[in-house]
């Protein structure tokens, strides 16, 4: 496993699980274009980009250049590092067909093609520092972000201190704060969330983001986690 830094943006499910089992990363799918209209998503891809960078890896036909070039719209170039994986006939093995362009994507590039272009790219391994053991499912539940009184405002004032989206499940939080915080952040982060009023409404103070439309505030409403897929 190559332990990475910087998160890996990806356009879907399979590239991601493909990369999973070659890095040790955070890795982030823009469920294809549906990244255009994402608003949440574009903020959450900045927070990232601005803490440790990003590393765009889509497929290499159009569609792929089309998301990477809108990433590149809305993050500064100094916080991205591009790979680009060649371009290879042929069809995913799930798949009865092959793309419209009949190459492959990531999730069909061998895995040493995939190392081969990390270190053309200048992506050498990093040992991440992290103190202590990483944060579980268990800790939110006793630091009170569910199964308790007031955790549905406790866990939006967290997701609003991440700059995450509201529809994050339990897992992708947990992924995101053990990707970007050691559990010692974590805790004095909970104690800077927990020593404050729980106001009945919530307000989300979106980092800002030339590229989207006016953004609609959410209020009220009660929050749990989705299903994991």
């Amino acid at each position: 496993m190559i332990k990475l830094t910087q998160c890996v943006i990806v356009e879907g499910k399979y590239d991601k699980q493909k990369l999973s089992r070659i890095l040790d990363a955070t890795i982030l799918a823009t469920n294809g274009f549906r990244i255009f209209k994402d608003r949440e998503k574009r903020r959450l891809i900045q927070t990232l980009a601005a803490q440790n960078g990003i590393i765009i890896l889509t497929d290499s036909d159009s569609a792929g250049f089309q998301i990477r070039n809108h990433i590149k719209s809305f993050v500064p170039a100094e916080q991205i590092t591009n790979v680009y994986i060649p371009e290879i006939a042929g069809k995913e093995k799930r798949k009865t067909e092959a793309s419209k362009e009949g190459l492959l994507g990531v999730e069909g590039i061998p895995d040493e093609i995939i190392i081969a272009a990390l270190a053309q790219a200048g992506i050498t391994p990093e040992q991440k520092t992290q103190t202590g053991s990483k944060i579980t499912k268990l800790d939110l539940y006793q630091d009170g972000f569910s199964g308790k009184p007031n955790s549905t405002a406790y866990r939006k004032r967290l997701l609003q201190y991440l700059n995450l989206p509201h529809y994050m499940t339990a897992n992708s939080i947990l992924e995101i704060i053990n990707a970007t915080m050691s559990a010692e952040g974590y805790h004095r982060m909970v104690k800077n969330i927990l020593t404050q009023d729980v106001p009945t409404t919530h307000t989300v103070t979106p980092q800002k983001d030339l590229n989207a439309e006016p953004y609609e505030t959410k209020t009220g409403g009660n929050f749990s986690f989705p299903d994991e897929k």
